[in-house]
């Protein structure tokens, strides 16, 4: 399952400025210059100075994320958010 995970063969949903939601994602790459406007992220600290507690985020084209998020929405780019489909 780690493989499959890692090279990608699971499903993925491409996004740009639409909101996605009630999604389970295991990891969301970056392929262009992005801007996250929300996210929600289990276990993500919302801290003070915590990037993750910013809107508007700017992430970097090639950046991956790994972590449980089950919404995200973008300002502006694209991204794959990979999730394991459950049959």
């Amino acid at each position: 399952q780690l493989l499959t995970e890692q090279l990608g063969k699971n499903r993925c949903d491409v996004i740009n400025t639409t909101a996605m939601t009630g999604k389970d994602y295991y990891a969301i790459h970056f392929v262009t210059e992005s801007v996250i406007a929300s996210i929600t992220a289990t276990n993500a600290t919302t801290a003070a100075g915590s990037a993750i507690a910013n809107l508007h985020t700017t992430i970097a084209a090639g950046t991956t994320l790994f972590l449980q998020c089950t919404a995200i929405t973008l300002t502006s780019g694209v991204a794959l958010c990979y999730y394991e489909e459950v049959l």
